[in-house]
């Protein structure tokens, strides 16, 4: 499969950018074909306006030309991945905006919906597995992205895995998390769990 690994951070040399290496080092030992888009490199625009509001209306809607070359680019993938820090229980702002402006009626939904065959979601979460669970922050995160964003938009195969603790410096711990990353990677598509385990 060709994956297409969507990456919301705005510094290269964050942990996020780490695990998004590591990720597509599994996907590349797995045998599956990526692209890496930065939506910060390329200078996306979160903020939807006029010309990209959903038209509920239309059969099949044109977009700006900035999101119909995402379009474009989502056509070209077989499946998706999303890398993103975990942000006040939710997406980043940039990549909320992404999927508002591109994910859109006519294509995404409505009419038409997404054809893509997976998506993974790989979220970093400063704060550990039983800070997420008490409050339930895992499970509505989990539904809002599988049920509430890709079920909605066509594709059924969608899943979300937590990297927890990763403020953490330790170099052990640090190395884990990467580690799951490329376990992400290497077992993308498949039911293979990959949780915490120290380096060798």
């Amino acid at each position: 499969m060709k994956v297409l690994s969507i990456v919301s951070h705005p510094r290269k040399n964050s942990l996020t950018f780490e695990v998004a290496g590591r990720f597509v080092q599994g996907l590349t030992a797995a045998g599956h074909d990526y692209e890496i888009l930065d939506l910060h490199e390329i200078g996306f625009d979160p903020v939807l306006k006029e010309a990209d509001e959903p038209d509920l209306s239309a059969a099949e809607q044109s977009f700006s030309p900035e999101v119909e070359m995402e379009i474009k680019r989502l056509k070209e993938h077989d499946a998706l991945a999303f890398i993103f820090p975990i942000w006040w229980w939710h997406l980043p702002a940039m990549l909320k905006g992404y999927i508002d402006r591109v994910w859109n009626n006519g294509f995404a939904y409505g009419s038409n919906h997404l054809p893509h065959q997976h998506v993974l979601w790989i979220g970093l979460a400063g704060v550990s597995k039983e800070q997420m669970k008490k409050r339930n922050y895992d499970e509505m995160m989990t539904h809002l992205l599988n049920v509430g964003i890709a079920d909605y938009c066509g594709i059924s195969n969608s899943k979300v895995a937590f990297l927890y603790e990763t403020l953490d410096s330790k170099p052990d711990h640090y190395e884990m998390l990467l580690n799951q990353a490329y376990c992400f990677g290497l077992n993308y598509a498949k039911n293979h769990e990959c949780g915490p385990r120290k380096s060798d």
